[in-house]
């Protein structure tokens, strides 16, 4: 009965860690479209065509204090001087996921 409960586990702890690996995957690829459609005109690989000075790179993200999935969010969904704003464009879920996209980028130095 001991070894039923222990296997049990550790297939249901497998079970949690794939599905929230696959949720993490789907949201990334989402966050990829949504950016190319919607962001990538004046963002591309995380550059910045109209200010140059505000890419979406970690350091820069940093000094901003937008380096935490929240800042990008708020500011995705609000924007903030020449950056739109996405509240009435895109779902919740869809400014979750290019948020994530974003952060997720800049960490890796926009590499694809």
């Amino acid at each position: 009965m001991k070894t039923l409960s222990i296997l049990l586990f550790i297939i249901l702890g497998f079970l949690f860690i794939t599905v929230n690996n696959s949720a993490v995957a789907v949201e990334t690829i989402n966050g990829a479209e949504i950016f190319q459609i919607h962001c990538s005109g004046c963002h591309p690989n995380g550059s910045n065509i109209i200010r140059r000075g505000k890419n979406l790179r970690l350091k820069t993200l940093q000094r901003n204090k937008l380096d935490t999935l929240e800042a990008i969010t708020d500011l995705v969904t609000y924007g903030k001087n020449n950056m739109s704003a996405y509240q009435e464009k895109l779902t919740p879920q869809e400014i979750e996921a290019v948020s994530h996209y974003v952060l997720e980028q800049a960490n890796h130095n926009w590499k694809s």
